[in-house]
């Protein structure tokens, strides 16, 4: 598990597709405790340290990753968020992030607003549905906070320092962004969904979330 604090940026040294994929990418501050098997989340993305050495780990990659990530756009020199999973003693400075993104966005605007930076995404109905105004979202790994929604569209506003600590600065419009939503919300729904295996009704239900304040 991840919380969304990016803990720096790193640059992707080399990248292999086919039939056995992985990426090297070059870090520092990650590897003050790396072992073979840790999780890290690159671009919101949870990989597997299969090897590393020389301030450079190595992660295999799932092709179906590779195709339905922003993965799959990152070449010799990309710079990317990384992000090791929280520790058990560790604060929780963002929200609940899986690192197993539901989809990608595309940046739809890029607009400046006094020392803060405004980011349109546009993205598919089945990402949409799960995001809601003042509410948590997943982009490219970093834990941000939901400004604006409409039927295709959210926006978020960036503070310098986040611009500053991760690849959201040398982002510009077109480019595509992991997306990672709330997983509340998700388990919120399956919970009042009906069972599908009895047809039962669920007792958990809207009416009774408001009863006991949710």
């Amino acid at each position: 598990m991840f919380t969304g604090i990016v803990e720096e940026v790193g640059t992707v040294k080399a990248v292999q597709k086919g039939s056995s994929s992985f990426i090297k990418i070059q870090a520092y501050r990650i590897f003050e405790d790396m072992h073979l098997g840790d999780s890290i989340a690159v671009n919101g993305v949870c990989l597997t340290v299969t090897d590393f050495g020389g301030n450079v780990f190595t992660a295999d990659v799932m092709n179906e990753t590779l195709s339905r990530s922003s993965l799959g756009t990152l070449k010799s020199g990309s710079h990317v968020n990384l992000e090791r999973a929280m520790a058990a003693n560790g604060r929780f400075g963002g929200h609940i992030v899986s690192g197993h993104i539901d989809g990608t966005g595309t940046i739809s605007k890029i607009k400046n607003d006094g020392i803060a930076v405004w980011y349109t995404i546009s993205t598919s109905p089945e990402i949409m549905r799960y995001i809601v105004e003042k509410g948590s979202i997943a982009i490219d790994g970093i834990s941000l906070t939901v400004a604006k929604v409409t039927e295709s569209t959210f926006s978020v506003s960036i503070i310098p320092h986040t611009a500053q600590q991760t690849i959201l600065s040398e982002k510009k419009t077109g480019d595509v962004v992991n997306l990672e939503n709330d997983i509340v919300g998700k388990y919120v729904e399956k919970l009042i969904s009906p069972v599908s295996d009895n047809k039962k009704q669920s007792p958990i239900s809207r009416e009774f979330l408001l009863k006991h304040g949710f």
